[in-house]
This record gives C-alpha cells, sequence and structure tokens, in this order.
C-alpha cells in the first residue's frame, strides 16, 4: 500500500524544480489565488454528504468497455481515439499511439480509509489488448490519474514518458528507467516522431500523500500533428489559460475538457459543466469531449450529472460535442450518443 505514495521529495529535486516559474522554492503554484472551502469545520460535514446516498449517485451496474478491435486502429494516416472512463485517453494522431493518464487500476483511493471503486471491472486488463504506445502522456500525479499497478503493467512496453515537471521521481521509485522520462514545465515543448506536443497550464494541485502537497506541476497537454491539433485541458478550474491557450494554437479539432467530480468546497480546482463549455470555447475547440467523469465517484453529483449539464450548455452555446461510450473507437465521423440512459 506504502508504494502506492511514490517517492518523496529530494534536495536534488527541489534545485532541479527552481527552474520553474512555478516553484517558490517550497511548492508549486497555480496563475492565480486558488482556495478550497475544507478545513477542520467543514470535513465532518463534507464526510456525511460523501457517504449519504452514495449508491444513488453511482451506475445501477457495472459498465463493461467495448472491447479493443484492433483491426480498426490501424496506423492509416486517419486520427482517432479511444475513451476510457475518468481521464484515459488511447489518441492516435501522427501516426502515432498515445496513451494519457492510463489510470486503469480499480480503485482511485487506494490508500484511503474510504475506497473508491471503478464502476468497471477488470479494467487492467486492457492493457494487455492495447496496440504499441509510441508514449505515455501523464498530467499530474493524483491518484485517479497516477496509479501504480497501471504503470507496472505498462513499464515494460513503454519508451517513452512525458510528464509534469516534479512526477518522475514516481515513475523512478516505480521502476521507469529515468533515461525514458521527460519532464515539463507549463508551456515547453518537444517535438516527437513528427508531433509537437506542449505541457499547457491548469488550475489545480498536486500530492499523493500529507507531505508532499503541490510537490509536482500539473497541467494539459497540446499534440500537434501535420493534419490535426488536439488539447487535452487537465484537470483543474476555469481561469485565463484556457484562452491563452487558444490564442497561443488556434482552434483544434478536438479538445478533450475535464468536467466531472466538482463540488462548491473546491470549485476553484474543478470546474463546473456550464464551465467546461465555456473553456472549449474558449481554448478554439471545433469537437469537444467532456471526460473526467464514468469511471468514480469523487463527488456528490450523479454520476451521469456533469455529461448532461456540458450537452445542455453546449447545445445553447453553439460547441459542437461528443459523448463516446467507454471503449468506443472515435474517428473524425462518429455520432454521439447518451448511451449512460441504460445505467442510471
Amino acid at each position: 500500500m506504502l508504494e502506492q505514495l511514490g517517492a518523496s521529495i529530494s534536495k536534488e529535486n527541489k534545485e532541479a524544480y527552481a527552474r520553474s516559474s512555478r516553484w517558490n522554492g517550497k511548492i508549486f503554484h497555480n496563475a492565480s489565488i486558488t482556495t478550497m472551502d475544507i478545513n477542520i469545520g467543514t470535513i465532518p460535514g463534507l464526510l456525511k454528504e460523501s457517504l449519504s446516498g452514495r449508491k444513488e449517485r453511482d451506475p445501477k451496474q457495472n459498465i463493461p468497455f467495448i472491447p479493443f478491435d484492433s483491426s480498426k486502429f490501424q496506423k492509416d494516416g486517419s486520427p482517432k481515439f479511444v475513451w476510457y472512463g475518468h481521464s484515459v485517453l488511447l489518441l492516435q494522431v501522427g501516426d502515432q499511439n498515445l496513451l494519457i493518464d492510463p489510470m486503469l487500476g480499480p480503485d482511485a483511493s487506494p490508500i484511503g480509509p474510504i475506497r473508491t471503486k471503478r464502476y468497471t471491472e477488470n479494467t487492467l486488463s486492457v492493457i494487455d489488448s492495447l496496440p504499441e504506445i509510441d508514449a505515455v502522456l501523464l498530467t499530474y500525479d493524483h491518484y485517479d490519474h497516477l496509479d501504480l499497478h497501471s504503470i507496472q503493467k505498462l513499464k515494460s512496453k513503454i519508451k517513452t514518458w512525458f510528464v509534469a515537471l516534479g512526477m518522475a521521481r514516481h515513475l523512478i521509485k516505480w521502476g521507469v528507467p529515468e533515461g525514458d522520462i521527460k519532464e515539463f514545465d507549463w508551456w515547453e515543448a518537444t517535438t516527437f516522431e513528427g508531433l509537437e506536443i506542449t505541457f499547457t497550464p491548469s488550475r489545480h494541485f498536486s500530492g499523493r500523500g500529507p507531505t508532499d502537497r503541490a510537490k509536482s506541476l500539473w497541467g494539459g497537454w497540446v499534440i500537434i500533428a501535420d493534419n490535426h491539433k488536439v488539447y487535452w485541458s487537465g484537470d483543474g478550474g476555469y481561469d485565463n489559460h484556457f484562452k491563452e491557450v487558444g490564442d497561443k494554437f488556434g482552434e483544434f479539432d478536438w479538445g478533450f475538457i475535464e468536467c466531472g467530480q466538482y463540488n462548491r468546497m473546491w470549485h476553484a480546482i474543478h470546474m463546473y459543466p456550464e464551465e467546461s463549455v465555456k473553456a472549449a470555447l474558449d481554448a478554439n475547440v471545433l469537437q469537444a469531449i467532456p471526460v473526467h467523469w464514468g469511471a468514480f465517484t469523487l463527488a456528490n453529483h450523479h454520476w451521469t450529472e456533469s455529461p448532461e449539464r456540458f450537452m445542455a450548455e453546449a447545445k445553447k452555446s453553439g460547441l459542437s460535442y461528443w459523448t463516446p461510450k467507454i471503449g468506443e473507437i472515435i474517428t473524425t465521423s462518429s455520432e454521439t450518443s447518451e448511451w449512460w440512459e441504460e445505467f442510471k
């Protein structure tokens, strides 16, 4: 269990992080003042709210993944993706297979007294069916995005890891070769097999234990191929960075926007669905896909509330969107559906 915590920050780590303007010598910080209404006075009520009616907020039955069909995921020059619930994405663009935040473990609270079971069973086995992965991209180190068991299954298959500044220490402790990992500060970019990949800002925080809060960075990704541009927002509250991304990179063919696990007490670090739509519009996204839902109950809203509110706001705002089934292979000509109705 303790191995899930990852690695503690070292003196050498702190010296390396000093290259970042986001590092103040002790922790990483957001561009805007970011606070949460969680303290010793609000925690009892929050726990009661979280535990009450939890079964009613979850799906009425397990949600199966659509089995992966490798014949439909060939490198043929056509962009495509598979969303595996929450923030797990298999993306093919520029004929490169990228895996974003591959948390495929069964529990988003692996060391907590209150467990957060996944809506789908045996999801780690998905890793065995995936095609060859050219690179893994990691946004930050919370348990619902970085999972020890998933990394253990992936590490022998992956030679390139692109991660937020400060995350490498966890992967190295878990057996990923240091030379395979590249860390990114906000706005840092690299060229990879014909792709331009940039780490972008978000408004959030990091940490896996009581002593490492904000000891690594958090963010999103922009991935640009010759014929396709993708924005992955990463976790975080609404702020000016969405417009900055849109102004810097222009229109995105696809935008995967955080939408789910929000609460009035932590509104600064997780958007309401209406803000997710605004974020997509700010970032000049042509086709938006709401993510960060469909796998875990990490907040007090019903599990389908976030896509339903997102859809309603997108229709009012004229934003095109998809809500793919979990495990469905999506191409540029795919259609959306309200597939969750049968599981409500």
